[in-house]
């Protein structure tokens, strides 16, 4: 995965960075914590423009996040639970995003741009749950935008030395997705418990 995406970027620059990103955030996971500090590096060799490449990278997740959300806000769950169970969302899933979404809204779609793997997905309940597409195309710039210029500066910094980090910055972000994966199933079982003694 990684050597395609540094193919495509090579080939293709800019073009390339807007491209994976809008992938990306359609749910094909084309990781931004790849994508972005790949293009930073190259911008640093002069390359590419490090301004274009932030402005690529963000408007490339926003268009893809609108995707998303416009088309589960369209389909619903016969999108989600459809074509959408070849990437991984279950029923169980929604039931939890729409927990999530009653109890936080907008701090979500922001936040959840920063979150590696969460980022990919978080406009699909966003569209199913009717969250304001005004308020969430603005919040989901702001949170594209501050992450895409995060991680194009990191790999502006890295620069040369890019091959010796992105081995422990990809265990990095493996690492902190599983730690928020865990941290939802166990949000997700106390309110399961929390219901089972109220109905008690």
């Amino acid at each position: 995965m990684g050597q395609l995406i540094t193919n495509w970027v090579t080939n293709g620059g800019i073009a390339a960075v807007f491209v994976l990103m809008v992938v990306n955030q359609c749910g094909i996971p084309f990781p931004s914590e790849v994508t972005m500090p790949l293009a930073g590096y190259f911008a640093s060799t002069g390359h590419l423009n490090v301004v274009g490449v932030v402005v690529a990278g963000s408007l490339g997740a926003l268009v893809g996040a609108l995707i998303a959300y416009t088309l589960s806000r369209l389909f619903g769950e016969r999108l989600l639970l459809g074509p959408g169970r070849h990437i991984g969302i279950s029923k169980s899933h929604l039931e939890l995003s729409q927990r999530a979404f009653s109890r936080f809204g907008y701090p979500l779609v922001f936040f959840g741009r920063f979150l590696p793997v969460f980022t990919t997905y978080v406009s699909f309940p966003a569209g199913l749950h009717r969250v304001n597409p005004v308020g969430f195309a603005v919040l989901s710039l702001a949170g594209a935008a501050i992450w895409c210029s995060a991680l194009t500066a990191a790999g502006y910094a890295i620069g040369a030395n890019y091959d010796k980090v992105s081995g422990p910055i990809g265990k990095a972000a493996i690492v902190l997705a599983v730690l928020i994966v865990v941290a939802l199933v166990v949000w997700y079982v106390r309110g399961r418990r929390a219901r089972a003694a109220r109905t008690a």
